[in-house]
């Protein structure tokens, strides 16, 4: 039994992430105790992980032994499940998971204290912006660097790398097709008050960061907030984030003197993001009284939409959207596309219409099936833009309002 000082950390998810986090506790964190790991596979079929006694198949069990949990399942509609029943019995909840974040994480957020941690880039940009308010710059752009980048890799290419990488085929295409990335600078977005200069993004293939970085300070001052964005280096290591920003003029001398160049934009970069390894700091943050870190808002203004990679008929079975090989995500302003269906909702789906390649799609476009996630995206559509057009399936009647209410 851990002493009453040691807090009971409850982790959902045996991946990667799960794995590094429980070592991490386990051998540096001598104030907490991994309490319980929830597990969708038979507990005998696990060989190596680290806790393996801590192992369990049922999410009471999780939280009826824990003081927080982390989610890092990398799935919407368990993480969802999960995290329900976690405020129910009063937790808080931080996240590895800027996939639910972003379909689901809204709703959540409004329900119990909901945060996504360091060491991804959302969590990561978070941390740096916390740091640039409290030396006085005036952040414009939050931005990610993408080191490889291809719309429409092939199945093939992604089993050698995931086989590589170690991770899993999924998690390989949304990373390489740009899915993840757009995932991130929403939740960014919506969660530090920023915007997009236009549908997925810029993406400047970037030589120099300062260079890119100036351009891209200009078009946030443009459009008169900051924005997110992300560059494709070349000829300097991606893997990190980086903060555009300004401060006071009088401040000018010193900020050159310290290296930074002579502004007007000035450049702040984290060159790390250390997945695992950070997430501890979040889940003491949390428990030492920090608040939220980050989330997607209870008010999101971003999304992400899912993008046909192909030409696809009536009828052909969506296995997966994020992670496949059929759609990629693209960040959107809700405002100019109301009716889109999040990429993170598209799962086992099937098409009603013929689709062409760059098309969005729209909930006309598809049958999906009920579930919480789906509740939870529909109550919130209707609530930021009330019922839409007859032929859209949202008004009160129609077939998804059926679905999604139970009908």
């Amino acid at each position: 039994m851990p002493t009453p000082n040691v807090k009971r950390i409850g982790v959902s998810g045996t991946g990667m992430i799960a794995y590094g986090f429980v070592r991490l506790i386990k051998q540096h964190y001598p104030d907490m105790v991994i309490s319980r790991v929830l597990t969708r596979r038979p507990l005998d079929s696990f060989t190596d992980f680290p806790l393996p006694e801590a192992l369990t198949n049922s999410i009471d069990d999780l939280v009826d032994h824990s003081d927080l949990v982390v989610e890092c399942s990398g799935d919407v509609f368990h993480g969802t499940a999960v995290i329900e029943r976690a405020f129910e019995a009063g937790l808080p909840v931080v996240t590895v998971n800027a996939e639910l974040q972003v379909t689901t994480g809204s709703y959540l957020a409004g329900k119990g204290l909901l945060t996504e941690a360091e060491g991804d880039q959302p969590g990561s940009l978070a941390a740096l912006h916390e740091d640039a308010l409290q030396m006085g710059f005036q952040p414009l752009v939050y931005g990610n660097m993408k080191g490889y980048l291809n719309h429409d890799p092939t199945p093939e290419d992604m089993a050698y790398w995931a086989a590589r990488q170690g991770i899993s085929v999924d998690q390989t295409t949304s990373f390489t097709d740009g899915t993840k990335v757009q995932i991130e600078q929403v939740i960014v977005g919506n969660g530090l008050g920023a915007t997009i200069t236009r549908q997925g993004l810029e993406g400047l293939a970037s030589t120099n960061l300062d260079d890119s970085a100036s351009l891209l300070g200009m078009m946030a001052e443009r459009a008169g907030q900051p924005i997110v964005d992300y560059v494709v280096p070349s000829g300097y290591a991606a893997g990190g984030v980086f903060l555009v920003c300004r401060h006071d003029k009088e401040q000018a001398p010193a900020i050159e003197y310290f290296k930074l160049g002579r502004g007007p934009y000035y450049t702040l970069v984290r060159p790390f993001h250390l997945c695992s390894l950070e997430v501890g700091k979040t889940v003491r943050r949390v428990l030492n009284g920090g608040g939220v870190l980050l989330n997607n808002s209870t008010r999101p203004t971003l999304g992400v939409a899912a993008i046909a990679k192909r030409a696809m008929r009536p009828g052909d079975l969506i296995e997966r959207g994020i992670g496949g090989f059929q759609f990629r995500g693209e960040a959107i302003r809700l405002a100019d596309q109301p009716d889109y269906v999040p990429i993170g909702l598209l799962r086992k789906t099937a098409l009603k219409r013929a689709v062409e390649p760059g098309q969005l799609i729209t909930f006309d476009d598809v049958d999906i099936l009920p579930s919480r996630a789906l509740d939870i995206v529909v109550q919130q559509r209707r609530a930021m833009f009330g019922p839409f057009r007859d032929d859209s399936g949202w008004d009160a009647a129609g077939p998804l309002g059926m679905v999604a209410l139970g009908g």
